[in-house]
């Protein structure tokens, strides 16, 4: 299910004016649009008056460099120059540093329902916050049957068919002090070449235990026993035992999954009654731990082995010496 390319401004405001210090300068009704962009634009060469390739879908951020321009601008001058840039179907305005915006743009913006904000922060420091928040809502998304734990700081990514035991395997982990971040339905997205995993806005933290019914995670494990996001680190898909099917046995050759065109390493894992599976996946996790610090107990062993059928080799073949001496 991929995620909407509209933004509105409102749902924006409401989400980083915190974070970001934002001010309204506008009224209240100029909120009633949308950005369509994670990109944003600084006007200067629009407001010196050229348009050729003028980015009006972008956000447009004033700096203390174009605020400076339009306040060297003669009244009349400034006010013509900033309707030019008004009659462009623009998202918003955003002044940073706290600096006063001109009166004429403040008009301008209500008459054309352009709404314009005000942040303390720095250019630099907006211009980086604001873009990381556009990256993450404009990222690539779907949302996939699975629960998504954090074990041990790995971020482990629960698939399998329905019944399967995903969810109990989650309340066990979360029960040994682990976290979940999302049960039944997990929305994943890419930023900055890593996957990223959330619950659903309408199931957060809710667990459905077949013959229970629903729980609250956070209610009952308190905030310990979750988080929002986390980035997935392997995937686990839990699958019925066939006796017939080939498993990994010595963990020689890494399989991978793609997921929105990343790969992330992927562990078939057969399910039989009375298998305990929460301390599988504590293994399965301190087991990738252990190989992103370069460590496989799989390579190891082949090296162990490898050295021992050397050694002897090397032993038979001195022996068969000694004997062809004493021979001759």
């Amino acid at each position: 299910m991929k995620k909407s390319r509209e933004y509105s401004i409102r749902h924006f405001y409401n989400e980083v004016k915190q974070q970001l210090k934002l001010t309204l300068l506008t009224n209240e009704k100029t909120m009633n649009k949308s950005i369509t962009t994670p990109y944003l634009n600084r006007p200067g060469l629009a407001l010196s008056g050229y348009f050729e390739r003028f980015s009006d879908e972008r956000i447009q951020v004033l700096g203390e460099t174009e605020i400076s321009y339009l306040q060297s601008l003669e009244e009349d001058a400034r006010f013509e120059r900033l309707k030019e840039l008004m009659v462009y179907d623009l998202p918003c305005i955003i002044i940073t540093k706290g600096l006063s915006a001109p009166r004429e743009l403040i008009f301008l913006a209500d008459q054309y329902d352009i709404p314009v904000f005000s942040s303390h922060l720095s250019t630099n420091r907006f211009y980086n916050d604001l873009m990381k928040h556009l990256d993450s809502k404009f990222a690539e998304q779907i949302t996939i049957h699975g629960v998504l734990v954090e074990v041990f700081g790995i971020g482990m990514l629960i698939t399998g068919s329905a019944g399967i035991g995903k969810s109990e395997c989650a309340l066990d982990l979360v029960d040994r002090g682990h976290r979940l971040i999302s049960d039944d339905a997990v929305t994943l997205r890419v930023l900055d070449g890593h996957i990223i995993g959330q619950p659903r806005t309408e199931n957060l933290y809710f667990m459905e235990i077949r013959g229970i019914g629903l729980v609250n995670i956070e209610k009952m494990y308190g905030i310990h026993g979750v988080r929002k996001t986390k980035e997935v680190n392997i995937q686990v898909e839990l699958m019925k035992w066939e006796g017939t099917e080939s498993y990994q046995r010595l963990g020689l050759q890494d399989e991978m999954t793609d997921i929105m065109g990343v790969k992330i390493p992927i562990i078939y894992l057969p399910v039989t009654p009375g298998k305990n599976l929460s301390v599988i996946m504590e293994l399965i996790a301190m087991n990738h731990s252990l190989r992103s610090f370069g460590y496989n107990a799989a390579d190891e062993l082949t090296q162990k082995l490898n050295r021992s059928i050397k050694e002897r080799s090397e032993l038979n073949y001195r022996m068969e010496n000694d004997i062809d001496n004493k021979k001759n």
